[in-house]
């Protein structure tokens, strides 16, 4: 099984513009920054542990 899966979004201009500009800022990748935002949502939901977060 691979170790990342991949998804296909639409989103508007305007908030792929921002997206881009906050990664620039934390020096992440589109990808890397969308990842992390992502993963710290769902661990603040508790529905992500931080073990499953580092994939352990």
């Amino acid at each position: 099984m691979a170790k990342t899966a991949a998804i296909g979004i639409r989103i508007e201009p305007e908030l792929k513009d921002a997206i881009e500009a906050a990664a620039k800022a934390e020096r992440r990748s589109v990808a890397s920054y969308i990842e992390k935002v992502i993963a710290d949502d769902l661990e603040k939901r508790g529905l992500l542990t931080p073990a499953e977060r580092s994939g352990r």
